[in-house]
């Protein structure tokens, strides 16, 4: 059974189309790798499922809950949007961590936030609190980064704040973990540790959907690869297939304009 469906979903700007009629499922610790190039949507889809945009059309479900859908639309509180994202995961290409902080507090401060309204933090704050930071600590050193907790951001490098920011979407436990382009802010030697982070993910079988411009890591990591341009799905399937066996035209053109 998948743990996401998206039917049909389409995001225009203006009159620009951006998205059109976009369909795939993933199932539970599958991991699925997204290609194509610059302006093909690739972006666009994963903000679309993390809301940071509103599809213009189209069904997205997870955990065989309707999350949105365009034939049923009702306005969306704010609170209502925060408990959708919560559904998925978003590690962003520049890091986004927050300068003033450490890393323990960059990776505790949205579960202390979503903590306030639980009936386990009234009725124990400390407890809460506790757990909170045991678990912040445990995904840092799961990343490599024990010695770095009380590190600010420009004490990091790249490829440690990227790790910081892959810790911090982990500690909401979200359904889904979303990757947009994870390396490209990072300088080639750096690449490695983050890629090395993620693949370790798969192997945990998280459920995971990365837009990469990795093709040999896309062909090593994933259960599938989805090829995007001009905002529809071109092909997808089996990372061998797709990245050495290609069935449309599209497709192989981009992957020879990429080896060029």
């Amino acid at each position: 059974m998948p743990i996401l469906e998206v039917k049909s979903l389409q995001k225009s700007f203006g009159k620009t189309e951006v998205l059109r009629d976009i369909d795939f499922t993933i199932d539970k610790g599958e991991t699925i790798s997204i290609i194509g190039s610059s302006g093909s949507g690739k972006t666009t889809l994963l903000r679309c499922l993390n809301f940071l945009e509103k599809p213009s059309a189209g069904q997205i479900v997870v955990a065989d809950e309707i999350i949105f859908d365009s034939n049923n639309l009702t306005k969306q509180r704010e609170s209502d949007l925060r408990k959708k994202r919560l559904h998925f995961g978003l590690v962003f290409q520049g890091f986004n961590l927050f300068p003033q902080y450490t890393a323990l507090k960059n990776v505790k401060m949205a579960s202390e936030l979503l903590a306030k309204d639980r009936e386990d933090y009234k009725k124990n704050k400390k407890a809460s609190l506790n757990a909170i930071d045991k678990s912040a600590r445990e995904l840092l050193a799961q990343m490599g980064l024990a010695d770095k907790m009380e590190s600010y951001p420009h004490q990091l490098s790249g490829g440690q704040q990227q790790r910081v920011a892959i810790a911090r979407a982990l500690a909401l436990t979200p359904d889904i973990l979303c990757f947009d382009e994870p390396t490209s802010a990072l300088d080639p030697e750096l690449t490695g540790e983050v890629l090395k982070a993620i693949r370790e993910l798969a192997e945990q079988k998280r459920t995971m959907i990365i837009v990469t411009h990795e093709m040999a890591f896309a062909k090593a990591v994933s259960d599938r690869v989805i090829f995007m341009d001009g905002g529809v799905i071109v092909e997808q399937g089996d990372p061998n297939k797709v990245l050495g066996d290609p069935e449309h035209e599209r497709t192989r053109q981009f992957l020879r304009n990429y080896g060029d």
